[in-house]
């Protein structure tokens, strides 16, 4: 890749009279040795599994193995049919569908990793919904799924995406940023418009632990997917309204790993911290695992 930081993408961007999903396509490409359109059909496959997952969360018996969680995207969508939601129909949307994919996750079926299992409802239902509602084809939300890649790349590269490394900031704040930025360009922003989205959501998620109850990517994760959607929505449009991180979006990404790096381990997804320790936490260990209360290896 050419560029190393979301300051050289943008410039990268300018130069080309590009957006950042257009130069993605160029540069994975180059690096894969694929042609351009093998990429595109290759990100669309993927599109497919992430609107696939979408339905089967909201149709379909998401039970989890371990009986935990299961349904949550379903009683949302059955809320907001018949209530009048405080979000608003078009967030709510976001909400469930990302609930959905990450509660089909949570029973086992197929998702997208975007950036990891435990945050691979955000980005889906921030597509998905976003796509019903302003009416946009398939081929717009691929090219997106390359801006994020773009974003999720240089996170990477520069921090944590997983929340082993960097706690939940790392996971469930990356998904954040990466569905932000893309919707930020797909409705008309420039590639600096979509980076302050990546920062401002990026500053909203500095220090959130990974904390799986049972070690399980169930609670808190999910309802955090749910959550994450709708953040990544108020990033996007505090970035199209002219708001700008004030603090660079890169300094951003080093301040989480700054974070993340510092963190204790017990809030590192080892389910030795947090809610995973917390009565109703341990209590729930016990009855999965028996008395000595340990997820096995």
């Amino acid at each position: 890749m050419r560029f190393s930081n979301l300051a050289q993408l943008i410039e990268l961007c300018e130069l080309e009279s590009l957006s950042i999903g257009q130069l993605m396509i160029m540069e994975q490409a180059q690096e894969s040795g694929k042609s351009e359109s093998y990429v595109i059909a290759q990100m669309a496959e993927y599109y497919q599994i992430m609107k696939e997952a979408v339905r089967k969360g909201l149709e379909e018996n998401t039970k989890s193995r371990s009986g935990l969680t299961g349904g949550d995207a379903q009683r949302v969508q059955t809320y907001f049919r018949n209530n009048v939601s405080a979000l608003g129909t078009e967030a709510c949307t976001a909400l469930a569908y990302a609930l959905a994919v990450s509660e089909v996750n949570a029973s086992m079926g197929r998702i997208i990793a975007t950036p990891t299992a435990g945050s691979c409802g955000i980005i889906p239902g921030v597509f998905v919904s976003s796509q019903e509602r302003f009416g946009w084809e398939d081929e717009m939300l691929v090219n997106g799924l390359f801006t994020a890649g773009a974003i999720g790349y240089v996170i990477a590269n520069n921090s944590f995406v997983s929340g082993a490394e960097g706690g939940c900031q790392a996971e469930i704040g990356s998904a954040i940023g990466m569905a932000a930025g893309a919707l930020t360009e797909l409705r008309g922003g420039t590639p600096e418009q979509a980076v302050h989205s990546v920062g401002l959501a990026l500053k909203n998620s500095l220090g959130l632990i990974c904390d799986p109850v049972a070690g399980l990517v169930e609670i808190p994760c999910i309802v955090r997917n749910g959550f994450g959607a709708v953040t990544a929505l108020t990033a996007s449009d505090m970035a199209l309204a002219g708001i700008r991180s004030v603090i660079p979006s890169d300094e951003v990404i080093s301040v989480m790993l700054e974070v993340g790096t510092n963190m204790p381990a017990k809030h590192r997804e080892t389910a030795k911290g947090g809610l995973a320790q917390t009565p109703t936490g341990r209590k729930i260990m016990k009855e999965l695992y028996g008395k000595g209360g340990v997820k096995p290896s």
